[in-house]
């Protein structure tokens, strides 16, 4: 569903904008960032609003899910991505698939994919430590900001970079610049999961709540 509303809204936007750039990018953000607090909210206390692998990785690292589950979390994360792609091109009568051939490259794209990802999970684990009923809405609110001040309009999501790059639309990234998205983003997770380790010492007690609280440790796939 994430991806259905990153891709589809994309697309919606880039046919009833007329050209203007900008009104396709605020109809994307607008989208992508309410999609995010209503699926959070929705599938948080299922799985813990896991739709990022590096966020799980992260979680993982702080012990709030165990390396076993990992995998599969990150598995489900990439066919998911997938097929919601798969449902936008279909809802609009394109291809199932397509390349993108839209260029993300540089250190400028690369460097704001990290501070992309750097924030968001410092909002995620800030938020996590005491205020963990208001994450959803303050990962929603973070994505939707981080579209507009970064060069890269935010994706810091591995499963995210994957599936966009084979969409040849709006929201598209070509296949060859996602590695390096990637690389960033897993950079900017470990680089914030460590320094909130040292800001918030009682971090792997609480880590079992990221996104929100759901369950045991292990338990939760």
């Amino acid at each position: 569903m994430l991806l259905a509303t990153i891709v589809g809204s994309g697309i919606m936007a880039e046919q009833l904008s007329g050209g203007n750039v900008a009104i396709a990018l605020l109809a994307n953000t607008l989208a992508t960032g309410a999609a995010l607090v209503a699926l959070i909210l929705t599938f948080g206390p299922i799985s813990g609003g896991h739709f990022n692998p590096a966020v799980t990785i992260a979680d993982a690292l702080e012990g709030g899910i165990a390396w076993r589950d990992t995998p599969y979390y990150v598995l489900c994360q990439l066919l998911g991505a997938l097929v919601g792609t798969i449902a936008a091109h279909l809802m609009f009568r394109l291809p199932p698939l397509s390349l993108s051939q839209h260029v993300r490259s540089g250190p400028s794209q690369l460097f704001s994919e990290f501070v992309a990802t750097f924030g968001l999970l410092s909002v995620i684990w800030g938020c996590s430590r005491l205020r963990s009923n208001a994450v959803a809405f303050a990962v929603g609110s973070y994505i939707t900001a981080a579209y507009w001040f970064t060069a890269s309009t935010s994706f810091a999501n591995p499963a995210v970079t994957f599936a966009r790059s084979l969409t040849d639309t709006f929201s598209g990234i070509r296949p060859s610049d996602a590695p390096g998205f990637v690389v960033a983003q897993l950079g900017g997770a470990l680089a914030a999961t460590l320094l909130f380790r040292w800001l918030v010492p009682g971090l792997k007690k609480t880590a079992p709540e990221v996104i929100v609280p759901h369950g045991e440790p292990g338990k939760d796939f």
